[in-house]
């Protein structure tokens, strides 16, 4: 095998669907893939991320249908012998779907673990194109295992691939997530599943711009969220996810891609900031002006004391003006004196007659 297909790599993701014109029409709203016609089989399509072949898509045949098999991604690692990877895995108690057989492609062969997860082997063709190193946005960067034995699970991959442990993270409940790798960057892990959770099986991330945005548009594209939007360790974000035909995916969001996007927010909201700065520096300048109506107010009570005292003179000229008059109305009192007078007078008089 050419050294660009190292044993142990994850070379290609394939769906298997009931319904593969849905289920491009999805894929390619969800995650902007294209996808283009297999020269050789008319009836399977390739994924494209930009000018990169990615894996395929297919109808689910009718045997694997019989035999329980729902739509579902399956991921090819590579390896230098399919057919001595077939009986080695079979020699473990895993499981053959497809024996080994050639294709354009190269050879492969489709197989289960012994807990009943799903994958293939691949010997890929040397005229075939090898995948990015280093995948980026569109493409896929994880492979996650949920099986119901990790450390058996562990011990049969180890053996197979070659695959080599990495970090670990204590999950507390849940149990112990372990990374792996085949001797670079670490490529996935493996966990204990949880009761509600379908069978073993392999899961394949896809990196997208924003895991929430994916989220939010799947309901209007007939997709479904299972998990998340949620944080993981590191400060990536991942979700998990269904296609409306019932195959699981999953995204995530690398932690740069997310500071990007919150810098990207501070950015726009960066304007509406600064004019709500703007008049608290205001403030200050009002407030000292504030004292000044004061000092005009105070000279004008000044002016009102003089007007007051003012008043005082006049009311006080007045009630001179008054005390003259004061003595006519008395005099006017008088008057009756004067006329009480003549009429007593001749009272008297007419009754002493």
């Amino acid at each position: 095998m050419a050294d660009s297909f190292p044993r142990g790599q994850f070379v290609w993701h394939e769906l298997m669907t009931s319904d593969p014109d849905a289920a491009v029409a999805f894929y390619t709203k969800a995650m902007g893939w294209t996808t283009t016609s297999y020269e050789n089989d008319p009836n399977y399509r390739i994924w494209m991320s930009g000018q990169l072949p990615l894996g395929g898509v297919m109808r689910l045949p009718e045997q694997a249908r019989s035999m329980g098999a729902s739509p579902h991604w399956l991921p090819y690692v590579a390896v230098p012998d399919v057919d001595a990877t077939e009986r080695q895995a079979l020699a473990m108690g895993g499981k053959v779907y497809v024996a080994a057989k050639n294709i354009a492609a190269g050879r492969f062969a489709v197989l289960a673990d012994p807990h009943g997860a799903i994958f293939a082997v691949y010997r890929p063709a040397a005229s075939m194109a090898a995948p990015n190193a280093s995948p980026g946005r569109g493409e896929v960067v994880w492979h996650e295992l949920a099986t119901t034995d990790p450390a058996a699970a562990w011990a049969f991959y180890h053996a197979l691939f070659g695959w080599v442990k990495t970090s670990a993270m204590d999950m507390g409940p849940a149990g112990i997530y372990q990374m792996f790798g085949a001797g670079g960057p670490p490529l996935g892990g493996i966990f204990p599943k949880s009761p509600e959770m379908p069978g073993p099986h392999w899961t394949c991330y896809t990196e997208v711009a924003s895991v929430d945005k994916l989220a939010a548009l799947l309901p209007s594209i007939g997709g479904r969220v299972v998990m998340g939007p949620m944080e993981i360790s590191g400060g990536a974000r991942i979700v998990m996810c269904l296609d409306p035909q019932g195959a699981v995916f999953a995204a995530h969001t690398a932690k740069a891609a997310t500071a990007t996007a919150a810098a990207a927010t501070k950015a726009a909201t960066a304007p509406a900031a600064k004019k709500k700065t703007r008049p608290a520096a205001t403030k200050p300048a009002t407030k000292p002006a504030k004292p000044a109506p004061k000092k005009k107010s105070k000279p004008a009570a000044k002016k009102k004391k003089p007007a007051g005292a003012g008043k005082g003179k006049k009311s006080a000229a007045s009630k001179a003006r008054r005390k003259p008059v004061r003595p006519a109305k008395r005099k006017k009192t008088a008057k009756p004196a004067r006329r009480t007078a003549p009429k007593r007078k001749p009272k008297k008089k007419t009754r002493r007659r």
